[in-house]
């Protein structure tokens, strides 16, 4: 070790200076801290804060609770016969939904009901408030579910360079023509330069079918020759 490590205080006093130094350059900017609950955050649109449910367009074909790791959904539903609508139509059957719950004890907002629901009927709401001094307390029923609706944002709008959806096009794509398949004209036999072509050969007249030989007429039955001494 040299001399003036040896030194006591040489160390510690531009070690200090240099934090003042740090503090004395920070002392003068704003502040970035958000005073929450007073100040709300900025959240990002696609945020992840809990499970809105819209019920009318749920058909209880329990794909959500299928496809879910964690099993945190829980439906219950009967089925409801409609009358026909037309003299001799047919009776149908519906799916009418009695419970949907999430446990968002368990849930891990990983959104894969969401994205497997085939009728837009759960969808991410950025809501994040829903804390519970019990934890039975955050099993959301379908009617508490359906209260988070209003807060869900909306789609965000398409990139104009994007491709058209296939909703879109199915619709205003024109129909498809049929084409006439044309007759394929009879082969020819290619003539060499120079010469004319053979004349066609005319097609042997069809002889008239040779008739059936007449049977011959029946003989008249022979009469008995006359006996001896009459």
């Amino acid at each position: 070790m040299s001399e003036e490590t040896k030194k006591p205080g040489a160390i510690g006093i531009p070690g200090i200076l240099k934090g003042l130094a740090t503090t004395a350059r920070t002392m003068a900017k704003p502040t970035h801290t958000a005073e929450y609950p007073d100040a709300q955050p900025h959240l990002p649109p696609r945020s992840r804060g809990v499970i809105a449910l819209l019920e009318e367009n749920c058909t209880s074909c329990m794909l959500c609770a299928r496809e879910c790791p964690d099993w945190c959904i829980y439906i219950d539903s009967h089925k409801e016969t409609i009358p026909a609508t037309t003299p001799g139509g047919r009776e149908r059957q519906r799916n009418v939904l009695d419970r949907f719950a999430i446990d968002f004890s368990l849930c891990m907002y990983c959104g894969i009901c969401i994205e497997v629901c085939p009728f837009d009927a759960l969808h991410w709401s950025p809501e994040f408030e829903y804390s519970e001094l019990d934890i039975r307390d955050l099993l959301h029923e379908k009617d508490r579910l359906g209260q988070w609706m209003p807060t869900v944002p909306p789609p965000p709008a398409l990139d104009e360079h994007s491709a058209e959806p296939a909703e879109i096009g199915a619709t205003t794509r024109p129909g498809r023509l049929v084409r006439s398949t044309p007759a394929r004209p009879a082969p020819t036999r290619a003539t060499p330069t120079g010469q004319e072509p053979p004349p066609a050969t005319p097609e042997p007249a069809s002889e008239p079918a040779p008739k059936p030989a007449s049977e011959p007429a029946p003989k008249p039955a022979s009469e008995p020759a006359p006996e001896p001494g009459e």
